[in-house]
């Protein structure tokens, strides 16, 4: 299932992330044992690829920006990691027809796919409107879906809290994380809004105060 390379990440993420938060996982069992699906998450810093990557139980695709793909020193990491580089429709259509088709290909595989519909990190901390191509995806391959919800890393210093990512000193320490996937969602019914709709339930339903 984990190659050596993707058993030795693991291990190393969890550790750091241990080391830097107090996570509690819920529902993750959700993602089918085998066969193609997709993951949806909000999208709160830089962190939570490397986290619900080190936490599934299955090996994840993530698919993220060019901009972050590229930034040296992690970028080798991101191709370690098989993470599939993506850019806007007016920005590089292109590449955009690249990564579609490489996450058609991959989901064809069946393997999962990760992707944070919102297109960019949260600015307030709050969830935004989920972008119409997770539903390109679907089309395309109907797979299931499954919605997971990050909440307590808004403040972190991989979030836009006080301002850019990496930009700021450390506040807190060994703050609370949860980690919350809902049910499985069938493809049919896994419309950009009512993926969105089950974000937001559970992030309503498990917020940390």
């Amino acid at each position: 299932m984990f190659t050596l390379r993707e058993r030795i990440l693991r291990t190393v993420v969890r550790a750091l992330v241990a080391l830097m938060y107090r996570v509690r996982v819920r529902g993750l069992d959700a993602l089918p044992a085998e066969g193609p699906a997709l993951l949806v998450a909000n999208h709160v810093s830089y962190l939570d690829a490397f986290l619900l990557g080190a936490l599934a139980p299955r090996p994840v695709r993530f698919v993220m920006h060019r901009a972050f793909y590229e930034r040296w020193p992690l970028s080798w990491l991101f191709r370690a990691c098989g993470a599939i580089p993506i850019a806007g429709r007016r920005e590089d259509p292109a590449l955009l027809a690249r990564a579609m088709e490489t996450i058609d290909a991959t989901l064809a595989r069946g393997e999962v796919v990760g992707i944070f519909p919102e297109g960019q990190l949260s600015r307030d901390g709050e969830l935004s409107s989920f972008r119409p191509g997770v539903e390109e995806i679907l089309a395309r391959r109907p797979v299931p879906v499954v919605p997971v919800a990050l909440d307590g890393l808004w403040g972190s210093v991989f979030s836009y809290a006080g301002g850019p990512p990496l930009t700021k000193a450390p506040r807190r320490f060994r703050a609370r994380v949860e980690v919350v996937a809902g049910g499985v969602v069938a493809p049919a019914a896994a419309s950009a809004e009512a993926l969105q709709a089950a974000v937001h339930r559970l992030l309503s339903s498990n917020r940390l105060t």
